[in-house]
């Protein structure tokens, strides 16, 4: 995958124990994504997002994070699909980032905004062709008939595109999960798991070690 664009310093030796006195959760996070991108084998920037509409009633899904900075972590999604929906209805949302193989995880949760059209073009942009195609083909998350019916429709607009850049459609963007905790988990043996959390605190953070 393409490395994710982090505006944010890595720290060498990412171990949580080094770093309890941090002033804030960033450069940790950017420490840790940049190890998991150079280990994991298949999708390091690949994680859970739990979202609930106005019932109430948990989803999650796998998404891959496309962004993080002090803003926040961003994924990009068709806003008619499950997701959106619930996202309009209420925008709160949960994510976690789980590299198995590093026995580590990154959970956080907070509101949610869209990000800027000119944000959600750039992106859209940089996509594979055929993966552009796709979201203006798929109706996500709705009943679809047959997979052939989904090939034709990309048969299509593949012709309908063929000398012609392929736009970023108006219901396709990003959304920015602005975090309001940040807790980052490092397994130990015998469960003796370490934990810390920061809390968003004001214009900073405040943080805490937690019980494993």
């Amino acid at each position: 995958m393409d490395r994710l664009k982090i505006d944010e310093p890595a720290l060498a030796g990412a171990a949580l124990e080094d770093f309890t006195l941090a002033e804030d959760p960033w450069p940790l996070f950017a420490a840790w994504m940049a190890e998991a991108e150079a280990s994991e084998a298949e999708d390091p920037n690949a994680m859970a997002l739990a979202t609930a509409g106005a019932d109430g009633l948990p989803d999650v899904r796998i998404v891959l994070l496309k962004g993080a900075d002090r803003r926040g972590f961003v994924f990009y999604t068709n806003v008619d699909s499950a997701k959106g929906e619930e996202l309009a209805q209420n925008p709160q949302a949960a994510l976690v980032l789980h590299w198995k193989s590093r026995r580590r995880q990154v959970r956080a949760r907070g509101a949610v905004t869209r990000v800027t059209p000119e944000e959600a073009d750039a992106y859209f942009a940089s996509r594979h062709r055929d993966s552009r195609i796709g979201a203006h083909a798929s109706r996500q998350s709705r009943p679809l008939a047959d997979r052939a019916t989904l090939m034709a429709e990309v048969a299509e607009l593949a012709a309908r595109y063929e000398n012609a850049a392929v736009p970023r459609p108006e219901n396709w963007t990003g959304f920015r999960i602005e975090p309001v905790t940040i807790e980052f988990w490092q397994n130990g043996d015998y469960r003796l798991h370490d934990r810390v959390r920061f809390t968003r605190d004001g214009a900073g953070w405040s943080r805490s070690r937690l019980y494993p």
